[in-house]
């Protein structure tokens, strides 16, 4: 049983005490809850390619980019956590989206190239995300298969069903209104990260300490011309780790997004470089170990996901734990993305329709033992077929390392560098050619050239796997 009512006359029935400066609901969120999702967004699956990228990379210039996108992001991050009130970073007025904040500070036609950016790369992420969460849930499997049959039997496993019961999780999940009810379900997602990378790490530490297995010698250079691989086939898959690499640190298209779900006191830029420097000293630990640690173990044979590298056999439960744990982080970190889609989507037919009564009536239901849970019509049909269309997207395209760094490649520069450089010059009008400004305006040129350089390694190897493809079928190993 449920009653009609309208989203502006809930609002307007709260009492004054739980609404914020702006007349929103009050935010809650902390330092702790933002870390989270930080957390959630970056330890994502990046962090089972890097071992991979190292191999392509070598011992010298692997950790090496590693550190420099680590700084890169978090400087950035920091000077994008400044933008979120405008003009005043600390009593200006709030903007609740990364294109608001655009606005605010640049205005014109790059307010509508942040957002191609930013929601490109996040449908982009749900779809890579829902394909890694299935060849996740296939290694399960295929492990209980191989531990019950024997080594030498034959195991394979399509990724379509599982992703369809992906995608179910996610339908149901997707109901969840807006980002600042998620903070449950980013630390839960939080937690798992830990788990796994945790997991792959200690079982490489394993295979190092015990040698264990063949494996292939490691180098400063990485993977050997004439040995491994052809010299061209050295610069393309040199061009893709880099892309992977920027694939692992990206969190700024959801930056603003969570920076508006933290309470007011203390000022929120403050909480969010806090929960910034956290997230990204937290992630990059992680980071080199697992790059460095599963170099040292599988040498330049690295799989594009360490995790598999490992067999299918013994330990088969752990291998196990730690693929159900990526499939439940990926269930979290798939919303972390989506929310702001979904919410760009809602309030831009609210704003177009408000008359329209689908679109804009909310409908109290009685749930038991969870409340009242208001359903909008609208939200369940849009984020419905959203799902159902990423999911039907992976299965077309189910590759996983050149859809990394593609993605990587895409969105780094513009969303992780440019427009926070750019609006960081405007808001603190930094005088043309002075030093600071020539020396920002260096960097965003050169990460530039390194993101132009990472697509064209990710576009290569999508060309590369697209010669042997066949629609709905995963790819061979």
């Amino acid at each position: 049983m449920f009653i009609e009512q309208n989203t502006g006359d809930y609002e307007s029935g709260d009492a004054q005490k739980n609404l914020d400066d702006d007349g929103r609901q009050k935010r809650t969120g902390t330092w702790l809850t933002a870390s989270a999702h930080i957390i959630t967004a970056v330890i994502g699956s990046g962090v089972l390619s890097l071992a991979w990228a190292i191999a392509q990379l070598g011992w010298v210039a692997g950790p090496a980019v590693l550190m420099i996108f680590s700084f890169i992001t978090y400087f950035t991050s920091t000077l994008l956590a400044d933008c979120y009130r405008a003009p005043d970073p600390v009593h200006g007025k709030r903007n609740y989206t990364y294109m608001d904040v655009v606005r605010a500070y640049l205005g014109g036609r790059k307010v509508q190239l942040c957002g191609l950016a930013q929601y490109a790369n996040l449908l982009g992420v749900t779809i890579g995300y829902t394909i890694t969460a299935s060849i996740s849930m296939v290694a399960v499997k295929r492990s209980n298969c191989f531990h019950k049959q024997g080594h030498e039997a034959k195991c394979q496993t399509s990724n379509n069903p599982f992703m369809i019961i992906f995608a179910c999780i996610q339908i149901i999940l997707s109901q969840i209104p807006n980002f600042h009810e998620l903070s449950w379900l980013s630390i839960l997602a939080a937690i798992m990260s830990f788990a796994y990378s945790s997991i792959g790490l200690g079982l490489s530490i394993a295979k190092v300490a015990g040698g264990t297995g063949h494996v292939r010698t490691t180098s400063l250079t990485g993977v050997a011309v004439g040995v491994d691989v052809s010299g061209s086939e050295k610069v393309w898959r040199t061009f893709q780790a880099i892309g992977d690499i920027a694939f692992a640190y990206a969190f700024s298209t959801v930056l603003v997004e969570i920076q508006d779900t933290l309470k007011s006191s203390p000022p929120e830029n403050k909480s969010m470089k806090r929960a910034s420097g956290i997230g990204v000293m937290t992630t990059t630990l992680f980071y080199v170990l697992c790059g460095v640690i599963g170099y040292a173990a599988f040498g330049n044979d690295a799989p594009g996901n360490f995790l598999t590298g490992f067999g299918f056999y013994e330990p088969f439960w752990l291998i196990d734990f730690a693929n159900v744990c990526i499939a439940v982080h990926l269930i979290g970190a798939y919303q972390v993305f989506a929310q702001p889609l979904f919410g760009f989507v809602e309030k831009l037919c609210a704003r177009h329709y408000p008359d329209n009564k689908f679109i804009t009536s909310e409908h109290a239901v009685n749930v038991p033992c969870c409340g009242v849970y208001y359903l909008n019509f609208f939200r369940l049909v849009w984020r419905t077929a959203y799902v159902t269309v990423t999911a039907v997207l992976a299965m077309i395209f189910p590759f996983f390392n050149d859809f990394l760094g593609l993605i990587g490649a895409g969105s780094f520069w513009p969303l992780t560098v440019y427009f926070p450089i750019e609006m960081h010059i405007a808001q603190s009008k930094i005088p043309k050619y002075s030093f600071w400004w020539v020396w920002l305006k260096i960097l965003s040129w050169v990460c530039l050239v390194v993101s132009l350089i990472a697509a064209a390694g990710s576009i290569q190897g999508l060309v590369r796997s697209l010669r042997a493809y066949k629609p709905f079928q995963t790819p061979k190993e």
